[in-house]
């Protein structure tokens, strides 16, 4: 039984890989991004499996295991690929899908909500600027937006009445069940529909394909709750999506603002900051980090400055240090958040304060002194170990340095005792002779007895082209039409490496939800392992686009060169029994 694509995004989303393989073995960071194990499926005295956190997938380095959540407990557990989609399932509180007509139902119900929400954003915009009542538009004018800003973020307004939207969407056609599943309008004790967003300003919700999949809504009065967001539907997760996210992913730079709320997003993007993302009403969530980390290397966190921004800040840095983000805290003196300083200041101004932004280490160090006196020396010690965890959390030992001194001047103590405070705990529990025999297992496996693809040993050159065009596709989904025209299949010499780039080509249905989970079912354990390994293996590197145009030189080199030559006897003799069975 086929599973669907996205019933099998929702699944790998319910059961994070690192959460699923910390239940089996002991799994500690290796940088800031990764996590290493024992691997669980051969013997070793030290770690050379990987977890990758970015790509939700494993890699062991030692036996070649591999793949995603779904590959490891069909591994682990011994169980087929639906054996372990249930198994996953029932961990998640899931129901597995039982025929492939649930895709169908499930796809036509995703495209009504879909077609709903943009005629409701339609709706709530001509309310906005043309309706009856004006107080929505009162609200944006005073807040300095301007009418192509309100246009480009397609805000509106949703009428102080009962049924304004549900009688509108009925006119169109829908049901009411269609727009209650919609999370439009809900129903009273009585069993009768009425509109969920009354009186309030509205900010559409976009993914990143361009679908609006919710809405936030804010009151103009002290009612409550002031914002009110989508519910959970099958196209909405407040926990998995960010506001302004389409327009922060098209944006020139890796520097990404994560803001408290929409009007911050939209007076940092009108100011001309269009990398400025919000949460959608809660504290960040990991799926919320990860989907940043493909898209910036470095993000600054912009929250109100006052308990409840400081408290969602600390919560915000251990999110996107799992992720391995880096992070800056930006600090306005003069003002409560970006909005209002902009007002005050101007975007020139916000921008050098971007610039001057402070690092998390500030932040986390300055957190660790708080509720203790310095002056009394209990509190500098309970400092100082505090302190220590956050100093030994430091990557770069340069970087370590500077903040050790720091820390050992604001305490009077010698900087050679904190020093040694701190490099006793990097040490415990990471040897050297782990570190070295890590390297050597990734060295041995440069070249193997090769049993998966045998033909890479003849054609070395061109598989390891063909890897690379594979690990580049992987990455960029987004463009597999254009992948597939420049590096057809076809160009490919070895059979394993065309069947793997083939199949993920003929997989791939949304970009977003596409996951090696896919394959499970045309590829054996061992196989999925190898396409976990390339991936695996080309992350430290990457590809660019010239590399891509290389790895294509190399392919379409090679069939021109077959091309010119005689057919080998092997040839030969597969021609003459074609001929032969034809006559």
């Amino acid at each position: 039984m086929a599973v669907n694509e996205e019933f099998i995004y929702s699944l790998r989303q319910a059961n994070p890989i690192e959460d699923v393989i910390r239940s089996y073995v002991s799994i500690k960071r290796s940088g800031s991004r990764n996590f290493v194990c024992s691997c669980p499926f051969h013997s070793e005295k030290s770690p050379s499996c990987t977890i990758f956190v970015d790509t939700q997938s494993f890699y062991c380095f030692g036996c070649q295991a591999g793949g995603d959540v779904i590959s490891f407990i069909m591994k682990i557990e011994n169980l087929t690929f639906m054996e372990a989609v249930k198994f996953l399932a029932a961990r998640a509180g899931m129901e597995v899908p039982e025929s492939d007509s649930y895709h169908d139902r499930l796809s036509q119900r995703r495209t009504r909500i879909y077609e709903m929400n943009r005629l409701a954003a339609n709706h709530f915009y001509r309310n906005l600027v043309s309706g009856p009542d004006r107080s929505g538009l009162e609200y944006f004018k005073k807040r300095q937006l301007r009418p192509e800003t309100i246009k480009k973020y397609g805000l509106g307004y949703s009428l102080d009445s009962w049924s304004d939207l549900t009688d509108y969407l009925r006119s169109k056609g829908y049901t009411e069940e269609e727009i209650v599943d919609a999370w439009l309008a809900g129903r009273n004790k009585n069993g009768k529909l009425f509109d969920m967003f009354r009186k309030r300003v509205m900010f559409p919700i976009v993914d990143l394909r361009g679908n609006i999949i919710g809405f936030g809504g804010r009151v103009l009065d002290d009612s409550k709750p002031k914002y009110l967001n989508t519910g959970k539907t099958p196209v909405f997760d407040k926990g998995s999506n960010l506001f302004s996210m389409n327009f922060a992913k098209d944006s020139d730079t890796t520097r990404f603002i994560l803001c408290e709320g929409y009007m911050d997003v939209i007076a940092v993007n009108q100011a001309g900051f269009s990398s400025a993302v919000a949460t959608l009403g809660t504290a960040i969530t990991p799926d919320q980090a990860r989907l940043i980390s493909h898209y910036a290397k470095e993000v600054i966190i912009a929250y109100d400055s006052d308990g409840a921004g400081q408290a969602a800040t600390q919560k915000a840095l251990n999110q996107f240090s799992d992720v391995g983000l880096q992070t800056r805290i930006l600090h306005m003196e003069g003002a409560k958040d970006p909005d209002e300083y902009i007002k005050k200041f101007g975007s020139d101004r916000f921008r050098l304060l971007l610039d001057e932004s402070g690092n998390a280490v500030n932040f986390i160090l300055d957190n660790c002194e708080k509720g203790l006196d310095l002056n009394e020396e209990a509190g500098r010690v309970e400092f100082l170990k505090r302190a220590g965890k956050a100093l030994a959390a430091i990557d770069s030992k340069l970087e370590r340095e500077v903040y050790i001194s720091r820390t050992s001047k604001k305490c009077d103590i010698p900087v050679e005792v904190l020093k040694a405070h701190v490099d006793d705990i990097i040490n415990r529990g990471r040897k050297t002779a782990e570190k070295s025999e890590w390297r050597n297992i990734k060295a041995q496996t440069n070249f193997v007895k090769d049993d998966i693809n045998p033909e890479a040993r003849t054609f070395r050159k061109e598989a390891k082209a063909e890897e690379s065009i594979i690990y580049y596709l992987l990455h960029r989904l987004q463009e597999a039409g254009r992948i597939a025209a420049e590096a057809p299949p076809d160009i490919f010499v070895t059979s394993f490496n065309k069947r793997v780039y083939s199949a993920i080509l003929n997989r791939i249905q949304d970009p977003a939800r596409f996951s090696i989970s896919l394959l499970n079912e045309e590829f054996s354990d061992q196989e999925m392992g190898r396409i976990s390994g390339i991936e695996a293996k080309y992350r430290e590197t990457g590809l660019t686009n010239e590399g891509f145009e290389d790895c294509v030189r190399v392919l379409n080199a090679h069939r021109s060169s077959s091309a010119d030559q005689p057919p080998s006897v092997d040839e030969l003799n597969d021609l003459f029994r074609s001929k032969k069975q034809h006559q």
